[in-house]
């Protein structure tokens, strides 16, 4: 067996000349699979990661990869599959990965999903596909995600061409209202089909929260920027620093000669926590923090900073605040361990790296002096009445408030979307002031313009947006040549647990 070591992002792989698959690999019993330990992908150390912004998670190599292929069960009926929210061909690309057929395989999951170096690396993927794996019933699910990655990284080290090809121009074009995942999905779709593009992005990168909410150790931006190049490839227009219904309206887009319009702007505006304090100096929101600190600006807000909230957007921040000059760094959460909605890999690199969470506290008043936040007053929570998804309502302790000292307190308890300022025409919005759409065609209430991703679903993962550019520009697509929307399609339907 011959080796060759390749420099891919993240660190240095060994990857495995390929070989034919052995038999027995091939004639495997599904006890013998079964028996096969989930494979762990190689980390950085706590000690060295903590001082940069690199990738803190490997590749697998091609040894460890076939040996987490082997794991599949190859389901008749594939759970993962439904939920993936892309429905990628899981069982298909794991098959082919296992015959050593990468290429191939990379190829397969391509024919769903446009952004898999991106998806591989950030879905939550215990929540979706793995989440859903047969095998995760009595003991850990394939490691799905890791594999779709190994394919990415094997088509960069053999230098691989990754580009579909692109449709010759059909004459009319579409604007597309920003640069994050949904949008990507969209102009991707569309330049396949002959359609042009351009994308209108505020911000002075592209991207949209994978760029601005999603720190380089967990999605580096070289990734990110190679998908933005395979869309100019094909004639992607894009446009930084141009505030849709700021500095353009979508009347004068369509004035422009664009025959239809995408919003897909995400959910930039972080939640307030509504206490007393909350305008202090010392008090950054979370979205706001991660924006400026990932858009290069040198920010250290002082050794003790608290960060509020449990999801995937306060570990961020609390890592981020680390990376930054903070060594004491932990998190106020009002549920316990069991209801962080954030990752089990994001929080289990949280704890390694020496970030404390208070659980069952919440803040209730950030207390001054000139101006300037000193302290933080919290208060012990208790678990309450349950819904009916589960999840426990916390309740306040009488007479259980507390004080910590701090230098910096940053919310990331959730966002919202920020809309588009726009006189001449009334878009319809819900009672969450999301876009409403149609739900199979993402079609608003004004018949040219589409929205999808976290602007119509709220903060959701880049597969759900990515999906919903897909779908909106296949929507897209059949308004511009007069076709019905939604001959053929159907809902997505949520399934239930039985």
């Amino acid at each position: 067996m011959f080796l060759i070591k390749a420099v891919l992002r993240g660190g240095l792989y060994q990857l495995l000349l390929p070989m034919e698959g052995t038999q027995e690999e091939e004639h495997m019993k599904p006890k013998e699979r079964l028996a096969i330990p989930r494979q762990q992908p190689k980390e950085l150390k706590p000690e060295e990661r903590i001082t940069n912004f690199d990738e803190v998670t490997f590749g697998f190599n091609e040894e460890t990869a076939i040996k987490e292929a082997n794991r599949c069960l190859q389901c008749k009926k594939p759970k993962c599959r439904d939920g993936c929210p892309i429905h990628n061909y899981i069982p298909e690309f794991i098959r082919l990965l296992r015959e050593k057929k990468f290429e191939e395989a990379y190829w397969k999951d391509r024919e769903t999903n446009s952004i898999p170096a991106v998806c591989s690396r950030v879905c939550p993927h215990e929540f979706q596909c793995e989440g859903s794996c047969i095998r995760g019933k009595k003991g850990d699910p394939v490691a799905i995600g890791m594999l779709e990655r190994y394919l990415v990284d094997w088509m960069v080290a053999n230098n691989k061409n990754m580009l579909k090809p692109c449709a010759m121009p059909k004459g009319k074009k579409v604007a597309i209202v920003g640069s994050g995942p949904a949008g990507m999905a969209c102009a991707f779709y569309l330049a396949h089909e002959g359609y042009h593009s351009t994308i209108y992005e505020s911000l002075p990168a592209f991207g949209g929260m994978l760029t601005v909410g999603i720190p380089a150790y967990r999605l580096p931006r070289d990734i990110i920027n190679a998908e933005f190049a395979a869309l100019v490839n094909c004639g992607v227009e894009i446009l930084n620093n141009v505030t849709i219904g700021k500095d353009k309206t979508l009347q004068q887009l369509k004035d422009e000669g664009f025959s239809a319009v995408f919003i897909g702007i995400g959910a930039h505006a972080s939640r307030k926590l509504g206490i007393e304090g909350e305008d202090l100096k010392g008090v950054m929101h979370g979205i706001d923090y991660l924006r400026r600190v990932n858009l290069g600006e040198a920010l250290n807000l002082g050794r003790n900073v608290v960060v509020v909230g449990g999801g995937n957007v306060a570990i961020d921040v609390a890592r981020t605040a680390l990376r930054t000059g903070s060594d004491k760094v932990f998190i106020l959460y009002r549920r316990t361990k069991k209801e962080m909605p954030a990752s089990q890999a994001e929080i289990h690199h949280l704890e390694e790296e020496g970030v404390k969470v208070e659980f069952l506290a919440a803040p209730v008043k950030i207390h001054g002096k000139n101006g300037k936040l000193t302290k933080i007053e919290c208060i012990r929570m208790k678990l309450g009445e349950c819904d009916a998804s589960g999840r426990c309502r916390p309740v306040p302790v009488a007479d259980s408030n507390f004080m910590i000292e701090a230098d910096a307190i940053i919310p990331a308890i959730s966002q919202d979307v920020q809309h588009i300022e726009n006189p001449q025409i009334e878009i319809e919005l819900s009672r969450w002031s999301t876009f409403v759409v149609d739900e199979v065609t993402m079609q608003s209430s004004v018949d040219w313009i589409f929205a999808g991703g976290d602007a119509v679903l709220g903060p959701q993962t880049a597969a759900k947006a990515a999906y919903q550019g897909k779908e909106a520009a296949e929507s897209i697509i059949r308004y511009l040549e007069g076709r019905d929307l939604t001959e053929g399609r159907v809902p997505e339907v949520e399934e239930t647990e039985k």
